[in-house]
């Protein structure tokens, strides 16, 4: 096992983390510790936003999809007729930047009850809900943008945003299996409710720490990598060294640690946050530490 694995884990510990498990992928091999016994597959909170954000820059690639789209113009088929008229002037790149004009927290079903959205239809209900803000003016996080951008995926790859990834993602990773919340329509929500494996959430840290790489084979253009991260696409600085993460609810993490050439996720259940656990990662150094045991 590798010393960080081991020292990750006892700082867990220190911090009073309840951890599932621990993962990393360093110099391209996978390590996983388990910490306390779980299920395989844990739901990943807001962790799927980066696989949401992931398949636009697919779709980008393949030459299908750019954010500059209006979203209201892909999926005109789909949107109420009376919806506020400005929902018309939202890009994707507004939704990846959660700059649509919804209420911070619209659209959670982690904390709120899907049955008070309206009815059946959650893009009506979505649509027909006043933007709170101009378009563009200002970020409020939210689940809303990411239940847009699944919707966008879907009528662009003419498939359910998770069979799009299963393709173009989830099998080039070897990902074992997952699944994701959907809507009573069937789409999945796209900004929460991936149940995947923690080693599967470090595969994707992966693939950014490498320009778009895994195991010496293209998932993902340099160019959209470059892209996301200067747009800030959900992933957020993290710590020292470069770090880039993404949260999820009840102490999910991902990170993204260029100076150790390391990818990290782990997954449990607490109420503490990631953010002292990512600092201490990404000040973690193999040289002082000694390497492998």
């Amino acid at each position: 096992m590798h010393i960080f694995l081991e020292q990750l884990a006892k700082e867990a510990e220190k911090q009073n983390r309840c951890l599932f498990r621990i993962a990393e992928m360093k110099d391209g091999a996978l390590e996983t510790l388990e910490l306390r016994p779980a299920p395989a597959c844990q739901d990943c909170y807001s962790i799927a936003k980066v696989f949401t954000m992931t398949a636009i820059g697919l779709l980008w690639d393949r030459g299908i999809l750019d954010p500059g789209e209006r979203i209201c113009e892909i999926l005109a088929g789909d949107c109420p007729p009376g919806m506020d008229p400005r929902w018309r002037e939202v890009t994707v790149d507004m939704a990846l930047r959660h700059q649509c004009g919804l209420p911070a927290g619209f659209l959670d079903i982690d904390a709120q009850d899907p049955y008070s959205f309206g009815g059946r239809d959650f893009l009506r209900y979505l649509l027909e809900t006043p933007p709170v803000y101009p378009p563009g003016a200002r970020s409020l996080y939210g689940d809303g943008a990411y239940y847009l951008l699944s919707r966008v995926v879907s009528k662009k790859a003419g498939r359910p945003l998770d069979d799009f990834l299963w393709e173009t993602l989830f099998w080039p990773l070897q990902v074992r299996e997952a699944a994701w919340s959907r809507c009573p329509l069937g789409y999945p929500m796209g900004a929460t409710g991936l149940f995947i494996r923690t080693e599967d959430l470090a595969k994707l840290g992966a693939v950014y720490l490498q320009g778009g790489l895994y195991g010496g084979k293209r998932i993902l253009s340099a160019r959209w990598i470059a892209l996301a991260l200067a747009r800030g696409y959900e992933l957020s600085p993290a710590g020292p060294g470069g770090a880039l993460g993404k949260a999820g609810m009840f102490g999910q993490m991902l990170l993204i640690l260029p100076a150790q050439n390391r990818a990290v996720a782990w997954q449990g259940y607490d109420q503490k946050g990631g953010g002292a656990l990512a600092e201490w990662a990404a000040g973690f150094r193999d040289s002082a530490a000694g390497g492998n045991f």
